[in-house]
């Protein structure tokens, strides 16, 4: 007999986030697009061991949020955000034990978990510095949109660190390739602006002052296509990697067949027979 998932329970996963109250940044949605800015511009918006953690549990919740389809991760004042707080998190970091120590670690992974795991496409907005832990919180994401004045940097081995830290030597050698990521994390310096467009890290540069609105309008693009479908690639994007291509090619059929159950699939052909543009709902 096949088990029924109880529909009480399964609305009970759902959640409505446009009036959570974040703590340590800015939180907003607007017309289905969630707006994260990390707020601290005196310092250029470094991450603390709080901020790491509210930023996981959201992107946790994200996931099961029905107003919510797309989310754009910027940075106040010009900057996105200089990686983890020196004195907030570097200095504490060099008198813990080596248990407590993978702690941390492992809730820094889990920030980078959470936003792969929510099927929301995540959009970067970086201006200025985006280094360290800000670094990995760009690559985490989808996509990104740079200005000529950004300087992307991870700086791991500048501490004395490896470069592999919360997924770097994974994801970002697929952004950029092999050989270029591994001269990022194995010398430190920065990616400007240009460069990174030419290497692929960055999807298009935009002028700062312009730079919010682009990766909302982007995300906003995002929300008025099908939602739901915009998730299984997400998703498929993510796992794939771990696949053989024939197990891919069987995994992808599944996922379309599922897509085209959806009635966002029956709007767009009603929509191509009537010979106009299909509105969907992402359902």
């Amino acid at each position: 007999m096949t088990e029924r998932l109880d529909p009480a329970l399964a609305a009970g996963n759902r959640q409505q986030l446009s009036r959570y109250a974040a703590q340590h940044f800015h939180w907003q949605v607007a017309g289905g697009v969630a707006t994260v800015t990390l707020n601290r511009p005196e310092r250029k918006n470094p991450l603390t061991f709080d901020s790491y953690a509210e930023l996981r549990d959201l992107f946790g919740r994200v996931k099961y949020a029905t107003d919510v389809q797309a989310v754009v991760v910027t940075g106040a004042g010009g900057n996105f955000c200089s990686g983890g707080d020196v004195h907030e998190i570097i200095g504490p970091l060099v008198r813990l034990t080596a248990p407590e120590l993978l702690m941390f670690t492992r809730m820094t992974g889990d920030l980078v978990k959470a936003m792969r795991g929510c099927p929301q496409p995540i959009v970067a907005a970086v201006d200025g510095v985006c280094a360290g832990a800000g670094a990995i919180v760009a690559m985490a994401s989808d996509l990104r949109l740079g200005t000529a004045r950004s300087k992307t940097a991870f700086l791991f081995n500048r501490v004395g660190l490896a470069g592999c830290d919360m997924g770097a030597c994974a994801l970002l050698p697929r952004i950029v390739g092999q050989g270029r990521a591994g001269e990022l994390l194995y010398t430190g310096r920065a990616l400007g602006g240009e460069e990174g467009e030419r290497w692929g890290w960055f999807n298009r540069l935009v002028a700062p002052e312009d730079l919010l609105a682009q990766a909302q309008a982007l995300a906003a693009d995002l929300v008025a296509g099908p939602s739901f479908a915009n998730g299984i690639t997400k998703t498929m994007l993510h796992q794939e990697w771990a696949m053989t291509i024939e197990q891919a090619i069987e995994a992808e059929a599944q996922a379309q067949a599922i897509c085209m159950l959806t009635e966002d699939f029956k709007r767009a052909y009603h929509a191509f027979v009537a010979k106009r543009k299909p509105v969907f709902e992402g359902n």
